[in-house]
């Protein structure tokens, strides 16, 4: 049974990564910034995705994610998880399992608007009391394979057994990716 299953979601894997783009990604705010890249994310079916985002007052995360793209009218929906190693400056190194989701509505074929949401109670992390991250902005192809967005990006990590909150990032960004 388990064979079956390894193989049944290994097809999926295949057939939705065949259709897939591969995107790299780079925001920039006034204290942080965040890299990224996706295999998958702008179409139906499984999506990977990863990301670094670095603060020098507040630390820095790490995020593995998988997620499950459906079409939902004219918007396409994720929802998913995400693996985040935890680094803040005021407190213990940790991790995170994170649930949440987003939304993509293409408003033309050359802009997007989009949002996201995961959050991790203390539950699902160590070293901090919860995660939270949040993400929405406007994306722009200026010519495929090239897009600009302009968005605002939320990354905290809640202080636990006495230690500060770690906003990672709180703030408008601009940013570009590059998908092949």
């Amino acid at each position: 049974m388990k064979k079956v299953v390894l193989a049944g979601v290994a097809s999926l894997l295949f057939v939705s990564g065949y259709a897939s783009a591969l995107s790299v990604n780079a925001q920039a705010g006034k204290e942080y910034t965040n890299i990224g890249v996706g295999f998958g994310t702008d179409t139906t079916g499984l999506a990977l995705s990863g990301n670094w985002a670095h603060n020098d007052d507040d630390g820095d995360i790490a995020g593995l994610g998988l997620g499950l793209n459906l079409p939902l009218g004219p918007l396409l929906a994720t929802v998913g998880g995400k693996g985040i190693y935890l680094n803040p400056k005021s407190g213990d190194e940790g991790y995170a399992a994170a649930v949440g989701g987003g939304l993509q509505w293409p408003l033309t074929d050359s802009f997007r608007l989009f949002g996201e949401y995961y959050y991790s109670p203390d539950s699902l992390s160590s070293g901090v009391k919860d995660y939270e991250e949040a993400n929405a902005g406007v994306r722009w192809t200026v010519m495929r394979p090239i897009s600009i967005e302009a968005g605002y990006r939320y990354i905290n990590l809640a202080g636990k057994d006495g230690d500060r909150d770690n906003a990672v990032a709180d703030g408008p960004y601009v940013g570009g990716s590059v998908s092949f």
